[in-house]
Protein backbone atom coordinates (compact mmCIF):
# COMPACT_ATOMS: atom_id res chain seq x y z
CA UNK A 1 0.00 0.00 0.00
CA UNK A 2 1.32 3.43 -0.92
CA UNK A 3 2.62 5.76 1.79
CA UNK A 4 1.66 9.38 1.45
CA UNK A 5 4.95 11.18 1.81
CA UNK A 6 3.81 14.41 0.22
CA UNK A 7 1.28 15.94 2.58
CA UNK A 8 1.94 19.45 1.31
CA UNK A 9 -1.71 20.32 1.79
CA UNK A 10 -4.17 18.47 3.99
CA UNK A 11 -7.65 19.02 5.39
CA UNK A 12 -7.69 18.86 9.18
CA UNK A 13 -9.56 16.16 11.10
CA UNK A 14 -12.66 17.89 12.50
CA UNK A 15 -15.20 16.25 14.77
CA UNK A 16 -18.72 16.09 13.29
CA UNK A 17 -17.40 17.47 10.01
CA UNK A 18 -14.82 15.30 8.23
CA UNK A 19 -16.87 12.12 8.05
CA UNK A 20 -16.77 9.80 5.04
CA UNK A 21 -19.34 11.83 3.07
CA UNK A 22 -17.41 15.05 3.60
CA UNK A 23 -14.20 13.36 2.48
CA UNK A 24 -15.78 11.94 -0.67
CA UNK A 25 -17.04 15.45 -1.49
CA UNK A 26 -13.64 17.04 -0.84
CA UNK A 27 -11.98 14.45 -3.05
CA UNK A 28 -14.08 15.66 -6.00
CA UNK A 29 -12.43 19.07 -5.55
CA UNK A 30 -8.80 17.96 -5.21
CA UNK A 31 -7.12 14.74 -6.29
CA UNK A 32 -4.01 15.32 -4.18
CA UNK A 33 -4.91 16.98 -0.87
CA UNK A 34 -4.48 14.56 2.03
CA UNK A 35 -7.75 13.98 3.91
CA UNK A 36 -8.20 12.92 7.54
CA UNK A 37 -10.97 11.11 9.36
CA UNK A 38 -12.64 12.55 12.40
CA UNK A 39 -10.82 11.44 15.53
CA UNK A 40 -11.73 7.85 16.43
CA UNK A 41 -10.88 6.82 19.99
CA UNK A 42 -8.90 3.63 20.40
CA UNK A 43 -11.25 2.31 23.15
CA UNK A 44 -14.22 2.69 20.77
CA UNK A 45 -12.50 0.37 18.28
CA UNK A 46 -10.83 -2.06 20.64
CA UNK A 47 -13.33 -2.34 23.49
CA UNK A 48 -16.47 -0.98 21.84
CA UNK A 49 -16.19 -2.87 18.56
CA UNK A 50 -17.15 0.26 16.61
CA UNK A 51 -15.43 -0.98 13.46
CA UNK A 52 -17.97 0.90 11.30
CA UNK A 53 -16.05 4.08 12.23
CA UNK A 54 -13.31 2.87 9.87
CA UNK A 55 -15.64 2.64 6.86
CA UNK A 56 -14.56 4.70 3.88
CA UNK A 57 -14.76 4.74 0.10
CA UNK A 58 -11.56 3.83 -1.79
CA UNK A 59 -12.09 7.03 -3.78
CA UNK A 60 -11.22 9.04 -0.67
CA UNK A 61 -7.51 8.17 -0.89
CA UNK A 62 -5.09 9.66 -0.01
CA UNK A 63 -6.78 9.46 3.40
CA UNK A 64 -5.44 9.03 6.95
CA UNK A 65 -7.04 7.76 10.15
CA UNK A 66 -6.74 9.86 13.30
CA UNK A 67 -6.81 8.02 16.61
CA UNK A 68 -7.31 9.33 20.15
CA UNK A 69 -6.06 7.54 23.22
CA UNK A 70 -3.17 7.13 25.61
CA UNK A 71 -2.88 3.38 26.20
CA UNK A 72 -0.05 1.92 24.09
CA UNK A 73 -1.61 -1.55 23.91
CA UNK A 74 -5.01 -0.24 22.81
CA UNK A 75 -3.47 2.20 20.33
CA UNK A 76 -1.36 -0.59 18.83
CA UNK A 77 -4.50 -2.70 18.30
CA UNK A 78 -6.41 0.25 16.87
CA UNK A 79 -3.52 1.11 14.53
CA UNK A 80 -3.45 -2.47 13.25
CA UNK A 81 -7.22 -2.34 12.71
CA UNK A 82 -6.80 0.93 10.81
CA UNK A 83 -4.10 -0.53 8.58
CA UNK A 84 -6.20 -3.62 7.87
CA UNK A 85 -9.15 -1.35 7.02
CA UNK A 86 -7.02 0.35 4.35
CA UNK A 87 -5.47 3.42 6.00
CA UNK A 88 -1.76 3.84 5.10
CA UNK A 89 -1.32 6.60 7.72
CA UNK A 90 -2.40 6.51 11.36
CA UNK A 91 -2.25 9.84 13.20
CA UNK A 92 -2.19 10.18 16.99
CA UNK A 93 -4.14 13.16 18.32
CA UNK A 94 -2.07 15.12 20.84
CA UNK A 95 -3.78 18.43 20.15
CA UNK A 96 -7.48 18.15 20.97
CA UNK A 97 -8.20 20.42 23.95
CA UNK A 98 -9.75 17.74 26.13
CA UNK A 99 -9.32 18.00 29.90
CA UNK A 100 -9.92 14.29 30.44
CA UNK A 101 -6.84 13.31 32.39
CA UNK A 102 -7.94 9.97 33.80
CA UNK A 103 -6.94 6.68 32.17
CA UNK A 104 -8.92 7.56 29.04
CA UNK A 105 -6.97 10.77 28.50
CA UNK A 106 -6.24 11.87 24.99
CA UNK A 107 -5.50 15.02 23.06
CA UNK A 108 -3.49 18.04 24.14
CA UNK A 109 -3.03 16.84 27.73
CA UNK A 110 -0.48 14.42 26.26
CA UNK A 111 1.80 17.40 25.54
CA UNK A 112 2.65 17.16 29.26
CA UNK A 113 3.61 13.48 28.93
CA UNK A 114 6.04 13.13 26.01
CA UNK A 115 7.44 9.86 27.37
CA UNK A 116 3.96 8.29 27.33
CA UNK A 117 3.40 9.57 23.78
CA UNK A 118 6.72 8.01 22.77
CA UNK A 119 5.57 4.66 24.21
CA UNK A 120 2.25 4.98 22.34
CA UNK A 121 3.72 5.74 18.92
CA UNK A 122 6.43 3.09 19.31
CA UNK A 123 3.73 0.51 19.99
CA UNK A 124 1.69 1.74 17.01
CA UNK A 125 4.73 1.59 14.71
CA UNK A 126 5.49 -1.97 15.84
CA UNK A 127 1.89 -3.08 15.29
CA UNK A 128 1.55 -2.45 11.55
CA UNK A 129 3.32 -1.15 8.43
CA UNK A 130 1.21 2.04 8.51
CA UNK A 131 3.03 5.36 8.70
CA UNK A 132 2.46 6.72 12.22
CA UNK A 133 2.22 10.51 12.52
CA UNK A 134 1.42 12.89 15.36
CA UNK A 135 -0.71 16.05 15.56
CA UNK A 136 0.11 18.27 18.52
CA UNK A 137 -0.09 21.80 19.95
CA UNK A 138 2.88 24.04 20.75
CA UNK A 139 2.12 23.47 24.45
CA UNK A 140 -0.61 23.52 27.07
CA UNK A 141 -1.50 25.79 29.97
CA UNK A 142 1.60 27.25 31.66
CA UNK A 143 4.15 25.35 29.57
CA UNK A 144 6.76 27.45 27.78
CA UNK A 145 6.31 26.34 24.14
CA UNK A 146 9.95 27.12 23.31
CA UNK A 147 10.92 24.41 25.83
CA UNK A 148 7.93 22.04 25.75
CA UNK A 149 7.62 21.66 21.98
CA UNK A 150 11.22 20.64 21.19
CA UNK A 151 11.17 18.22 24.13
CA UNK A 152 7.98 16.67 22.76
CA UNK A 153 9.38 16.47 19.21
CA UNK A 154 12.60 14.85 20.45
CA UNK A 155 10.58 12.17 22.23
CA UNK A 156 8.38 11.22 19.27
CA UNK A 157 11.30 11.35 16.83
CA UNK A 158 13.29 8.98 19.04
CA UNK A 159 10.29 6.62 19.02
CA UNK A 160 10.30 6.48 15.22
CA UNK A 161 7.87 9.19 14.09
CA UNK A 162 8.96 10.99 10.93
CA UNK A 163 6.03 13.37 10.32
CA UNK A 164 4.36 15.80 12.72
CA UNK A 165 1.54 18.33 12.28
CA UNK A 166 1.76 21.23 14.72
CA UNK A 167 -1.29 23.35 15.56
CA UNK A 168 0.51 26.64 16.16
CA UNK A 169 -1.45 27.55 19.31
CA UNK A 170 -1.30 26.56 22.93
CA UNK A 171 -4.25 24.65 24.33
CA UNK A 172 -5.66 25.94 27.60
CA UNK A 173 -7.13 22.92 29.34
CA UNK A 174 -8.35 25.04 32.24
CA UNK A 175 -10.60 27.99 31.50
CA UNK A 176 -11.23 27.72 27.75
CA UNK A 177 -13.78 25.61 25.93
CA UNK A 178 -12.69 23.45 22.96
CA UNK A 179 -14.27 26.06 20.67
CA UNK A 180 -12.38 28.92 22.34
CA UNK A 181 -9.16 26.91 22.08
CA UNK A 182 -9.44 27.15 18.28
CA UNK A 183 -9.41 30.96 18.33
CA UNK A 184 -8.31 32.56 21.61
CA UNK A 185 -4.70 31.42 22.17
CA UNK A 186 -2.43 33.42 19.86
CA UNK A 187 -0.84 31.78 16.83
CA UNK A 188 2.94 31.36 16.80
CA UNK A 189 3.99 30.52 13.25
CA UNK A 190 7.66 31.53 13.78
CA UNK A 191 8.04 28.87 16.50
CA UNK A 192 6.82 26.13 14.13
CA UNK A 193 9.20 27.36 11.39
CA UNK A 194 12.01 27.33 13.98
CA UNK A 195 11.16 23.71 14.83
CA UNK A 196 11.64 22.75 11.19
CA UNK A 197 15.10 24.30 11.29
CA UNK A 198 15.88 22.55 14.57
CA UNK A 199 14.56 19.17 13.35
CA UNK A 200 15.44 19.11 9.62
CA UNK A 201 14.95 15.32 9.47
CA UNK A 202 11.31 15.62 10.58
CA UNK A 203 8.54 16.43 8.13
CA UNK A 204 6.70 19.28 9.83
CA UNK A 205 3.33 20.68 8.75
CA UNK A 206 1.62 23.71 10.27
CA UNK A 207 -2.05 23.92 11.25
CA UNK A 208 -4.04 26.80 12.67
CA UNK A 209 -5.60 29.92 11.21
CA UNK A 210 -4.65 29.32 7.57
CA UNK A 211 -7.37 30.93 5.46
CA UNK A 212 -6.16 30.70 1.84
CA UNK A 213 -3.88 28.98 -0.64
CA UNK A 214 -1.81 32.19 -0.76
CA UNK A 215 -1.16 31.83 2.98
CA UNK A 216 -0.36 28.12 2.54
CA UNK A 217 2.14 28.85 -0.23
CA UNK A 218 3.82 31.54 1.89
CA UNK A 219 4.28 29.07 4.75
CA UNK A 220 5.66 26.37 2.44
CA UNK A 221 8.10 28.96 1.08
CA UNK A 222 9.49 29.34 4.63
CA UNK A 223 10.64 25.72 4.54
CA UNK A 224 7.72 23.91 6.12
CA UNK A 225 6.86 20.55 4.58
CA UNK A 226 3.09 20.91 4.71
CA UNK A 227 0.11 23.03 5.65
CA UNK A 228 -3.10 21.69 7.15
CA UNK A 229 -6.27 23.74 6.72
CA UNK A 230 -9.38 23.17 8.82
CA UNK A 231 -12.45 25.38 8.95
CA UNK A 232 -11.63 27.42 5.83
CA UNK A 233 -11.50 24.21 3.77
CA UNK A 234 -14.84 23.10 5.18
CA UNK A 235 -16.67 26.42 4.97
CA UNK A 236 -15.15 27.51 1.62
CA UNK A 237 -14.19 24.20 0.02
CA UNK A 238 -13.99 25.42 -3.59
CA UNK A 239 -11.76 28.36 -2.62
CA UNK A 240 -9.24 26.12 -0.89
CA UNK A 241 -9.41 22.81 -2.74
CA UNK A 242 -10.21 23.66 -6.36
CA UNK A 243 -6.86 25.36 -6.90
CA UNK A 244 -4.81 23.08 -4.66
CA UNK A 245 -3.68 20.51 -7.22
CA UNK A 246 -2.19 23.10 -9.56
CA UNK A 247 -0.85 25.58 -7.02
CA UNK A 248 0.36 23.36 -4.20
CA UNK A 249 1.16 20.07 -5.93
CA UNK A 250 2.10 21.33 -9.41
CA UNK A 251 -0.32 18.80 -10.88
CA UNK A 252 -3.03 19.17 -13.50
CA UNK A 253 -6.23 20.13 -11.77
CA UNK A 254 -8.82 22.70 -11.06
CA UNK A 255 -12.48 22.05 -10.60
CA UNK A 256 -15.80 23.59 -11.39
CA UNK A 257 -18.37 23.59 -8.55
CA UNK A 258 -21.09 22.80 -11.10
CA UNK A 259 -19.26 19.67 -12.29
CA UNK A 260 -18.68 18.70 -8.66
CA UNK A 261 -22.42 18.72 -8.06
CA UNK A 262 -22.92 16.37 -11.01
CA UNK A 263 -20.28 14.01 -9.58
CA UNK A 264 -22.03 13.92 -6.20
CA UNK A 265 -25.44 12.87 -7.54
CA UNK A 266 -24.60 9.17 -8.12
CA UNK A 267 -22.90 9.06 -4.72
CA UNK A 268 -26.04 10.42 -3.03
CA UNK A 269 -28.16 7.90 -4.94
CA UNK A 270 -25.96 5.05 -3.63
CA UNK A 271 -26.16 6.42 -0.10
CA UNK A 272 -29.97 6.58 -0.30
CA UNK A 273 -30.10 3.04 -1.65
CA UNK A 274 -28.17 1.84 1.41
CA UNK A 275 -30.70 3.49 3.75
CA UNK A 276 -29.02 6.87 4.27
CA UNK A 277 -30.47 10.37 4.05
CA UNK A 278 -29.68 13.18 1.61
CA UNK A 279 -28.87 15.49 4.52
CA UNK A 280 -25.99 13.20 5.57
CA UNK A 281 -24.14 14.28 2.42
CA UNK A 282 -25.51 17.70 1.51
CA UNK A 283 -24.79 19.24 4.92
CA UNK A 284 -21.10 19.15 3.93
CA UNK A 285 -21.79 20.84 0.59
CA UNK A 286 -23.45 24.02 1.87
CA UNK A 287 -20.31 26.11 1.38
CA UNK A 288 -19.59 24.98 -2.19
CA UNK A 289 -20.54 28.34 -3.73
CA UNK A 290 -19.28 30.47 -0.81
CA UNK A 291 -18.20 33.87 -2.08
CA UNK A 292 -19.77 33.22 -5.48
CA UNK A 293 -23.04 34.49 -6.96
CA UNK A 294 -25.96 32.34 -5.87
CA UNK A 295 -24.31 31.10 -2.67
CA UNK A 296 -27.22 32.11 -0.45
CA UNK A 297 -29.83 30.44 -2.69
CA UNK A 298 -27.72 27.27 -2.85
CA UNK A 299 -27.57 27.06 0.94
CA UNK A 300 -31.25 27.87 1.34
CA UNK A 301 -32.55 25.22 -1.08
CA UNK A 302 -30.27 22.52 0.30
CA UNK A 303 -30.96 23.41 3.94
CA UNK A 304 -34.72 23.51 3.53
CA UNK A 305 -35.02 20.51 1.23
CA UNK A 306 -32.52 17.96 2.53
CA UNK A 307 -34.50 16.96 5.61
CA UNK A 308 -37.72 16.21 3.70
CA UNK A 309 -38.57 12.50 3.62
CA UNK A 310 -38.78 12.44 -0.19
CA UNK A 311 -35.49 14.31 -0.77
CA UNK A 312 -33.25 12.75 -3.42
CA UNK A 313 -30.44 13.66 -5.83
CA UNK A 314 -32.87 15.93 -7.70
CA UNK A 315 -32.56 18.36 -4.79
CA UNK A 316 -29.11 19.27 -6.13
CA UNK A 317 -30.67 20.21 -9.49
CA UNK A 318 -33.19 22.43 -7.72
CA UNK A 319 -30.40 24.13 -5.79
CA UNK A 320 -28.35 24.65 -8.97
CA UNK A 321 -31.41 26.15 -10.69
CA UNK A 322 -31.70 28.62 -7.82
CA UNK A 323 -28.02 29.50 -8.24
CA UNK A 324 -28.51 30.04 -11.98
CA UNK A 325 -31.54 32.26 -11.40
CA UNK A 326 -29.64 34.31 -8.86
CA UNK A 327 -26.73 34.74 -11.27
CA UNK A 328 -29.02 35.81 -14.07
CA UNK A 329 -30.93 38.30 -11.93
Amino acid sequence: MEMYQDARLSVAPMMDWTDRHCRFFHRQLSRNALLYTEMVTAPALVRGGAVHLLDHDPAEHPVALQLGGSDPVQLAQAARMGWEAGYPEINLNCGCPSDRVQSGCFGAVLMERPELVADCVAAMIAASPAEVTVKCRIGVDDQDPAEALPRFLEAVRAAGVRRVIIHARKAWLKGLSPKENRDVPPLDYPLVVAMKRAFPDLSIALNGGVQSLDAAQALLAQGLDGVMIGRAAYQRPADILCGADARIFGAPGGCDPWQTVAAMKPYIARHLASGGRVHDVTRHMLGLFAGRPGARQWRRVLSEGATRPDAGPALLDQALSAVARDRAA
